[in-house]
C-alpha cells in the first residue's frame, strides 16, 4: 500500500490530476497545490539567509525575523550587553539597569497573490498565475511549519479574500482553497472588466499588516501608479516585504514580424510587431514594469525575487534563496 502521508512529508508525492483533465501549467488545483507540502521543506524564510541568497543584504539578512517582547528591567550584571542599557533608568536611578527582551514566539506573515486576468498569460511552460500560486502555496507550507503565524491575501479583477494570520492548518486551508477558486476563475472567455488596481490590494495589506510582519507579493505588478510606490515604501518600513515579481519571457523578447490578435473577450484586435513602433511600444510596455519594480529594489531596499513562468517554480526559487540544484 502507497503510504500518501510519508510521501507527502518527503516531497515525492506527485502532483495530482486535475479534475476534469485539466493541464496543470493553466489552471491549479487544491490537490496539486497541497501536493507541495513536502517539496516546501527545501526553503526558508528565517533571518539567516544563505550567503548568494537575494533576501539578504549587503551586509546582513533583509529579513529582521520575529519581534521582541519587553520582559523586564533590572540591574546591570557583569556579561550584560550594554547596548540593553537602559540610559533614562540609569541616570534616575544613578545605577545601570538594563532592559530584558525575549523573542516572540512566532512572527505573523501575509503572502498576497494576483490572480487577475493579466496572470492568464504563458508562453513557455506555465500561467504566470499557475507559478504565482505555487510559490504561494510553498511559501505558505514552509512558513507554517517554521511556527509563524500565516495569513494571506488573494485578489483577481473583481473579488479580494483575506485569510488573516494565523498559526493554524486550517489558515493554510483557507488560504490554499482562496487560491484555487481565483485560478479557476480566469478563462479565454471571461467577461471584459477593469483590473483591480494593486494600490486598492496594499491598503488592504497596510490594514491587516501595519508594522512586523513578512509580507510576500507575488504579481506581474500591472496597474501601478504612485500611491502604489508610497504604499510599497510604507510596507517596506515597517514589516519585512518581499516582491515576487512574476513575468513571461515573452513580453522580455518579443519576436519581430509576427501578427497577433488580441481579445478582450468582447472586442479584439490585431497587432504586427513587424511594425517598429508597434513592437517598441509592446517591449517598453512590458520591460517599464519590470524596471519600475527593480527601481524600488534600488531606492527602497525592497528585496525582489524574479519569478519567470517559463520554469518550474521551485528550481528557481531554491536558486533565488542561495540553495542551489537539488
Amino acid at each position: 500500500m502507497r503510504d500518501t502521508a510519508a510521501m507527502t512529508r518527503t516531497g515525492t508525492l506527485p502532483p495530482a490530476t486535475p479534475a476534469g483533465g485539466a493541464d496543470p501549467r493553466v489552471h491549479v488545483t487544491l490537490g496539486h497545490l497541497r501536493a507541495l507540502e513536502g517539496r516546501a521543506r527545501s526553503l526558508s524564510f528565517l533571518p539567516r539567509q544563505p550567503a548568494r541568497s537575494v533576501l539578504n543584504g549587503r551586509h546582513a539578512s533583509r529579513l529582521r525575523g520575529r519581534g521582541l517582547n519587553f520582559e523586564e528591567l533590572r540591574g546591570y550584571l557583569p556579561g550584560d550587553d550594554v547596548r540593553a542599557i537602559d540610559w533614562k533608568v540609569t541616570a534616575r536611578t544613578g545605577t545601570p539597569h538594563v532592559r530584558v527582551m525575549t523573542e516572540e514566539r512566532d512572527r505573523p506573515s501575509l503572502i498576497v497573490v494576483d490572480q487577475r486576468m493579466s496572470m492568464f498569460f504563458g508562453s513557455r511552460l506555465n500561467m504566470k498565475a499557475v507559478t504565482a500560486a505555487e510559490a504561494a502555496a510553498l511559501a505558505a507550507f514552509r512558513i507554517l511549519d517554521q511556527g509563524d503565524r500565516l495569513g494571506g491575501i488573494v485578489f483577481g479583477d473583481t473579488q479580494i479574500a483575506e485569510i488573516r494570520p494565523q498559526r493554524s492548518r486550517m489558515a493554510l486551508e483557507r488560504f490554499l482553497m482562496a487560491l484555487a477558486d481565483a485560478n479557476g476563475c480566469l478563462r479565454a472567455d471571461a467577461p471584459a472588466t477593469d483590473p483591480m488596481p494593486l494600490r486598492q490590494v496594499l491598503r488592504a495589506v497596510a490594514r491587516i499588516a501595519p508594522r512586523n510582519h513578512l509580507v510576500i507579493v507575488l504579481s506581474d505588478f500591472d496597474v501601478i501608479d504612485a500611491e502604489t510606490e508610497r504604499l510599497v515604501a510604507g510596507l517596506a518600513r515597517g514589516n519585512d516585504l518581499v516582491l515576487g515579481l512574476v513575468s513571461d519571457p515573452f513580453g522580455e523578447t518579443l519576436p519581430e514580424g509576427l501578427r497577433l490578435v488580441v481579445s478582450d473577450g468582447e472586442l479584439q484586435a490585431e497587432i504586427d510587431t513587424g511594425d517598429r513602433a508597434a513592437h517598441r511600444g509592446l517591449r517598453d510596455m512590458a520591460t517599464g514594469r519590470l524596471a519600475a519594480v527593480l527601481d524600488w529594489q534600488r531606492r527602497l531596499g525592497v528585496p525582489v525575487l524574479p519569478l519567470s513562468a517559463a520554469e518550474e517554480t521551485l528550481p528557481q526559487m531554491r536558486r533565488l534563496m542561495g540553495l542551489g540544484a537539488r
